[in-house]
């Protein structure tokens, strides 16, 4: 459904842009003709990444790339004082950077709490802010695309910092579509399920058994393909969904359905032995 020149005319600032997922948007954008900005913490993994994005630019576009924390509201600030002067501004806000990992609730420390929530809700809020005011100020419109996850409503045990501030930037991409349509800014999100990046895996199913028990509770059977949420983000950031606003997809294989209260029947024995148990248990059969 895409040409190589869907999205020619945007200029993409993607935070935590550098690796795992946000580096597969990247991609994914290049190869439709967009400008890519990548922002992170470390610079040679920024510039790696950056020639990564390069050679799939369908418009042979170089990646720009900038050191920058996404806590420091200042600094962010600065990084979009330089994209102005570099490239006028843009047009896309990816918010992806994010911190998250296993610890019992009651043995976190104030400290690992903070950390977490000042990258994915105060970063967002700094990101998000410092962009839509110069789109304002500006007179232009554009769109933010906020990635949060599939737990924002019901929780997660050993996520308590993730699911809190993921909440949060689900509550701010809900707030802010409906107060900044006004200025023809759109603001979606995305909420993941189980994609595998390295960085994010190892500390989310450091043992085998641990992911191999995550697994079975996805009714498709399988994890995401970087390709496939890429894929997604790119529609949402084009023209094809200007009139998606306040949105949020969630793209999980179906793992957040085992809610369900009779779902973990369908781990209890094989499907064709479930059906013929279900068949002796219809009326009349006994």
């Amino acid at each position: 459904m895409f040409k190589e020149d869907t999205l020619s005319t945007k200029t993409v600032l993607i935070t935590g842009g550098g690796s795992g997922l946000g580096l597969a948007m990247a991609k994914g954008f290049a190869a439709l003709g967009a400008q890519l900005l990548i922002c992170g913490r470390r610079l040679e993994k920024l510039e790696a990444a950056a020639k990564e994005i390069d050679a799939v630019s369908s418009a042979g576009k170089n990646t720009a790339f900038y050191s920058v924390d996404v806590r420091d509201y200042e600094a962010v600030g600065a990084m979009m004082d330089k994209i102005e002067a570099g490239f006028g501004g843009c047009d896309v806000l990816v918010n992806n950077a994010a911190g998250n990992f296993l610890s019992a609730s009651e043995d976190l420390s104030p400290n690992a709490f903070k950390s977490v929530v000042d990258i994915v809700l105060n970063g967002t809020f700094n990101c998000s802010q410092q962009f839509g005011r110069r789109l304002i100020d500006a007179k232009k419109q554009g769109s933010i695309l906020n990635i949060v996850t599939t737990y924002t409503e019901t929780g997660s045990a050993f996520v308590l910092p993730s699911a809190c501030a993921k909440a949060g930037v689900y509550a701010m991409t809900n707030t802010l579509a409906y107060e900044w349509a006004t200025y023809g800014i759109r603001v979606n999100s995305i909420a993941p399920g189980p994609f595998p990046t390295e960085g994010a895996w190892t500390r989310l199913m450091p043992d085998p058994k641990m992911e191999q028990a995550y697994l079975k509770q996805i009714p498709a059977g399988r994890y995401g393909e970087h390709d496939e949420l890429a894929n997604l983000a790119c529609f949402l950031i084009s023209d094809l969904a200007a009139y998606i606003t306040g949105e949020c997809v969630t793209i999980d294989g179906g793992e957040r359905l085992k809610a369900g209260q009779f779902n973990f029947i369908t781990q209890a024995a094989p499907r064709e032995q479930l059906k013929q148990f279900f068949r002796m248990m219809k009326p009349g059969k006994n």
